[in-house]
């Protein structure tokens, strides 16, 4: 599977260069975001501009990061979807369970909002 990874202080940005999230790709995707989120990364951002086609396997894989990400308070943000692919979610009623944003610079901010707030509810926490 053909992706690159920047890895920054608050979130790793995982950006597919591929045309189909399938089950050829799907498996290998799972593998490698329950290895990010074992090594310590507590955000996702996924990029998936060059994506335009996605099947069942596919959305499977978005699941379980979303999932394995969001168990320990952190974000696992989908963004820049083609049409395409964005109706095969819709389709699938995983726009409401999934976080999608339209651009990765929306992501990041959410993934800092979310840092912020993340901050300050344990603050708070202390205090109490």
């Amino acid at each position: 599977m053909k992706y690159s990874i920047d890895k920054q202080d608050k979130y790793s940005l995982i950006k597919l260069n591929e045309e189909k999230l399938d089950s050829t790709l799907a498996p290998t995707l799972k593998s490698d975001l329950i290895t990010l989120h074992a090594e310590g990364v507590k955000n996702i951002i996924l990029d998936m501009a060059d994506v335009k086609y996605i099947d069942s396997s596919g959305l499977s894989s978005l699941l379980v990061g979303n999932r394995v990400f969001h168990e320990d308070g952190g974000m696992f943000v989908i963004s820049q979807i083609t049409d395409h692919v964005m109706k095969l979610i819709k389709i699938s009623q995983l726009d409401s369970v999934l976080n999608i944003l339209p651009s990765v610079e929306e992501a990041v901010d959410a993934v800092y909002l979310n840092e912020i707030e993340s901050d300050l509810e344990g603050g708070e926490q202390d205090n109490l």
